[in-house]
Order: structure tokens, then sequence, then C-alpha cells
């Protein structure tokens, strides 16, 4: 058995589900976003005023960080919480579509319900031919 596997709510641990942790995806968007910048964890860390020992186990999931400590990291990063709350919910209806062998998602991104909400979305221009901008996947 892996090290992976042993831990609670690992995929193949005994009585889970196929879901990933939030903490796992919390941590792969907070470091592909990192990577993306060229930045090092040490740099990131110092800006979010969180030790890099504890940053990068934030990273691969092996803790789960407080709101205030995903809020300074997202900030240190350039990005809100919102924005990897959002980013690790469309990995989340990723991996659950996945799970359930179904061969299309339906929603992506919550820009939609957040306007059904009452939450302001933001007004964009038209693009070519009349076209809103906008990305649509389907698996």
């Amino acid at each position: 058995m892996t090290q992976q596997a042993e831990r609670p709510g690992a995929p193949g641990a005994f009585g889970t589900t196929a879901e990933p942790l939030l903490r796992d995806l919390v941590g792969g968007i907070l470091r592909r976003t990192r990577m993306r910048q060229h930045r090092t964890l040490s740099q990131v860390a110092v800006e979010a005023r969180v030790s890099t020992a504890y940053l990068s186990e934030v990273e691969r999931g092996r803790k789960e960080a407080s709101s205030e400590v995903l809020a300074a990291v997202c900030g240190a990063l350039g990005m809100t919480l919102a924005d990897l709350i959002e980013q690790a919910w469309a990995e989340l209806a990723l991996a659950s579509a996945r799970a359930d062998d179904e061969r299309r998602v339906r929603v992506l991104s919550s820009r939609a319900r957040r306007g059904r909400a009452g939450f302001a979305t933001p007004e964009r221009r038209p693009g070519p031919g009349g076209a809103r901008n906008g990305l649509l996947l389907a698996a």
C-alpha cells in the first residue's frame, strides 16, 4: 500500500469516496499558480507571512490551512480567496464527473450561479460577431 493510500480520505483508502480532498485541490492550485509565476516557495511564504515549511505542507495537501492563511497566500499570489474557491470547485466538479463516469459536465464556472444568487457579475462586451467571450468545456 502506498503512503498516499494510507492517508485518511486518500483515493483507495477504506471507507472513502473517489472524490479528492479539498486540501489536495487547494494545495495543487496554489502550487500551480506559484509555479506559473516563476516564484519560489520562500518568496511567496515571506510575502504571505507564513513559514516556508508550512506553505510547502499546504501545497502538498498535508495541512489544512485556515481561511486567514489561505487569504494571505492568495494575496501574495495576486488572486482572491474567491478565485481559489472557484478553481477548487471546478476541479472537484470534474473529479466528481469522472468518478461517476459521466460523459459531460454541465457547469464549470460558478459565474452563472453567482448571477442567479444575486451577486453582481461583471458585464462583458460582445466579442467579434456579437458573441460573448467565454469558455465551454465538455468531456
